[in-house]
């Protein structure tokens, strides 16, 4: 499609969410993803981050010198998702994937990690997986030509919401990562809905365990960014928390509008010729590495 033909198509689509929308977003994207894909191949595959069978991250980069490191921390409503990889069916094709790859392209190495998934696993079992896919990356990434002292975070939806609560988790997460991108994330603003119990628990353990107060408080550079499209939660989630950063710290984070696209087309683009949100990344990432 060409690229206002594509606006349209996601503009048709609303603000819904669902796996109908999940495919009609991954046919708007799939020549172009597809074409990464045969261009960037996986430089390691299912690497154990930790004791779980979900605990694996595959990296996309090339060899030589030590490079910044973005890992990419999936959505799927706490209840489904995988890193992806493949392109000739599964659970997700290149989705997921793409983000690794995307990074690849643009001088980085990216690690695409899967983290174990909700009802079986509860909060905060997201923020622990962060830290140790985090601490294993620390160890091991400069081999595969990453430097572990650049190491960046980027979540989409639930993904966003499993680096953020990574941050009220790890008081020293600001000497362990430079910096994270938040796309779409759910920060506390809003109330729970019934989907959400299945990973945080009931309504009355809200307040004290969303990641609130530690989006609101952290000193690591944040970049937060919605979507035209996205659900009304998610962008009230957004504004909410630009105007408390505004708040509590007296100047806005860096903040990203991705006019055109919706929930799942902001992060499923990256890599496309579309590259509105991929330089404002490179952007951020480039300031603090």
């Amino acid at each position: 499609m060409t690229a206002p033909e594509t606006v349209g198509a996601i503009a048709a689509m609303g603000t819904r969410l669902g796996p109908d929308i999940v495919a009609a977003c991954r046919s708007l994207f799939d020549a172009e993803q597809r074409e990464l894909a045969d261009r960037v191949a996986p430089i390691a595959v299912d690497c154990a981050y930790g004791p779980d069978p979900r605990n694996r991250l595959d990296l996309y980069g090339e060899g030589g010198e030590q490079r910044p490191v973005v890992l990419f921390v999936h959505g799927g409503g706490f209840l489904v998702g995988d890193k992806g990889g493949h392109t000739g069916g599964g659970e997700s094709g290149w989705a997921n994937a793409h983000v690794g790859r995307w990074a690849a392209a643009n001088d980085m190495v990216g690690a695409v990690m899967n983290y174990r998934l909700a009802p079986t696993h509860m909060w905060p079992s997201g923020a622990e997986d962060v830290g140790l896919a985090i601490e294993w990356l620390r160890a091991n990434v400069a081999q595969h030509g990453g430097d572990p002292e650049r190491i960046f975070l980027l979540g989409t939806s639930a993904g966003a919401v499993h680096v953020s609560a990574f941050l009220k988790a790890r008081e020293d997460h600001a000497g362990l990562v430079r910096g994270a991108a938040l796309l779409s994330g759910l920060y506390g603003f809003t109330p729970l809905d019934e989907r959400d119990m299945l990973y945080y628990g009931p309504q009355d353990c809200y307040d004290l365990r969303m990641p609130l107060g530690a989006v609101m408080a952290t000193g690591l550079p944040l970049l937060v960014a919605c979507a035209e499209f996205d659900p009304p939660r998610f962008q009230a989630e957004w504004a909410s928390l630009l105007q408390a950063r505004l708040g509590r710290h007296g100047h806005l984070p860096r903040a990203h509008y991705a006019s055109g696209h919706n929930h799942y087309s902001m992060a499923m683009h990256l890599g496309t010729s579309d590259r509105r949100l991929s330089d404002e990344l490179l952007s951020f990432f480039a300031d603090h590495s």
